[in-house]
């Protein structure tokens, strides 16, 4: 994800807060992998599929891996994606790998962590609205 200017990735930070005009621009304008990690991270299984449908394997895997399926963890671990697996852990709040990201001058991982744990801390579940 280093090869994304920071302007970029602060957009895609943004739609994981539900930006749907800027999640628009990703999409339309170069960064449709960005957009499809940003639903897949907020839970739409189509997003993940059109990840590893369209060439971005690791993106699909950070998704997976940051909801803990240890498989995709390892897969990142073992193709040397070592900033998705830190960026992994700081999505979920593990202090070795906020402070790994600090010291090493990627504090925008940092943010787009935050943005994330955000999102998740602050959905919820009525069995009542649930879809069959």
């Amino acid at each position: 994800m280093l090869e994304y200017e920071p302007k970029i990735l602060i957009a895609f930070a943004e739609t994981l807060s539900g930006n749907t005009e800027i999640f628009n621009w990703l999409m339309k304008n170069g960064y449709p992998e960005l957009g499809a990690l940003s639903a897949a991270l907020r839970g739409s299984v189509e997003a993940g599929d059109w990840l590893l449908k369209n060439g971005f394997p690791q993106l699909a895997a950070l998704d997976q891996a940051i909801d803990g399926k240890a498989e995709a963890y390892l897969w990142l671990k073992r193709n040397d994606y070592n900033l998705l697996c830190m960026f992994c852990d700081a999505c979920n709040n593990n202090p070795e790998a906020l402070r790994w990201l600090a010291v090493n001058d990627l504090k925008i991982f940092i943010i787009i962590a935050e943005k994330f744990r955000a999102y998740r801390d602050n959905q919820y579940y009525d069995y009542h609205k649930m879809h069959f």
